[in-house]
This record gives structure tokens, C-alpha cells and sequence, in this order.
């Protein structure tokens, strides 16, 4: 299959348009079976180091459970707050979805119970590749028109537990998911100057670090 100029910009405005939601963007709008499904499967199209697979999904909608994961990000951002304190602008940004969205997806990593072909000399290759699931959903919820926020001011074992995860797996993202009322033109950090963004030729290098 060859693709086109106009399916290579398509996608290119798919990941420059692709934003981290957070709960005073989600609406009160439950995303449809077949759209979760969708972004789902886009999640388990992602390369895998010797295609272990190794992804778990968890689809959260639970109340109870979302008040616990809510808890538990409180907290949490209470010990960031300490370490932002020199940064005003910390104790005002919105960092979570949680109770807002109407899913929640936990993606885990399951730690196979046998040698995997990539794996022998860099096993966090395993949890690279549930990385690559999430980036998939990220852009096919974002062609969707669904906003899809990362949350990770989490304690991990405390969100596995309440989850009732097997002890052979990691948090690798705690994800909000839900319809928006705007996707906004820049990344919110980038609006607030957290940080200045990154030019290409300040990444690349080449041979050797200079």
C-alpha cells in the first residue's frame, strides 16, 4: 500500500493538533462502544519488542473507582506542589481528568514469564512498547475528535491495587478520555511558558553528542 501528499498531511495535522485534555475541557458526553473500540485497536497496532504484545487495558467508568484514583492524585500533587513552589503558576494549572471524562483506561505493561527476542540486553523495551499503544490511541482519538488526557501524578502501586492488577505488571498510563469542548490551538504548557518549545536542530546531532 502507497500512501498519498494528501494522506502524509492528514497526519501530519493529526499529531500537530494532538492535545493532553484535562477535566475543565471534557464534556458531559459518553464516547460511543464502537469509537473506544476504534482507539483501542489503534492501541494494539503499535509495534512490540519481539512482538510480545505485552499491552493490558483496563476501561474504568466505576465511580468508586475514579474517587479513589482522584484521592490518590490529591495527594500526590500535593508533595509536586512543594517541589514547583518557586513556579506561581503550578497551584493554577489543571493536571487531571479523572472524575470529568467519562472513561478512564489504565494501560499496563504485563511482564512476560519468558525470554523475549529484544529484551535480553534492554528489558525496558517491554514498557517502551506500551508506550507506542498509548501514542497510537492518542492520534486516533484525536481524528476522532476525542480528547484523551495522560495522567501521571499518581502513586503506581496504590492505583495497581485498587485495580486489582497481578503483581507481574506496571502502570504505564493512567488515561482520561471523553468528547471536548475545544481542542486548544497550542499545548497548554506551551501557552503558560512553562517551557519554551524545543527547535528540531537543538535535538539532532550527529555521529557523536555535541
Amino acid at each position: 500500500m502507497t500512501f498519498t501528499k494528501e494522506d502524509r498531511q492528514n497526519l501530519l495535522n493529526i499529531m500537530k493538533n494532538r492535545r493532553d485534555v484535562r477535566g475543565n475541557n471534557f464534556l458531559n458526553k459518553e464516547v460511543p462502544d464502537e469509537d473506544l473500540e476504534m482507539i483501542l485497536k489503534a492501541g494494539i497496532m503499535a509495534p512490540s519488542v519481539g512482538y510480545s504484545q505485552p499491552w493490558k487495558f483496563i476501561i474504568i467508568n466505576d465511580e468508586n473507582i475514579k474517587n479513589d484514583v482522584r484521592c490518590n492524585f490529591d495527594h500526590e500533587n500535593e508533595k509536586a506542589k512543594e517541589i514547583f513552589k518557586d513556579k506561581e503558576i503550578y497551584k493554577d494549572l489543571k493536571l487531571e481528568g479523572v472524575k470529568e471524562a467519562p472513561i478512564n483506561i489504565a494501560v499496563l505493561y504485563e511482564n512476560p514469564d519468558e525470554a523475549t527476542i529484544g529484551m535480553t540486553s534492554m528489558p525496558s523495551m517491554g514498557e517502551y512498547s506500551v508506550v507506542c499503544a498509548i501514542q497510537n490511541m492518542w492520534l486516533m482519538a484525536r481524528a476522532l475528535n476525542i480528547g484523551l488526557g495522560w495522567i501521571s501524578i499518581l502513586d503506581e502501586k496504590k492505583v495497581l491495587n485498587r485495580l486489582n492488577a497481578p503483581k507481574n505488571t506496571r502502570l504505564i498510563a493512567y488515561l482520561a478520555l471523553g468528547y471536548v469542548d475545544e481542542f486548544y490551538k497550542e499545548p497548554e504548557l506551551k501557552t503558560v511558558k512553562w517551557k519554551e518549545e524545543k527547535k528540531l536542530q537543538e535535538c539532532v546531532m550527529t555521529n557523536l553528542w555535541a
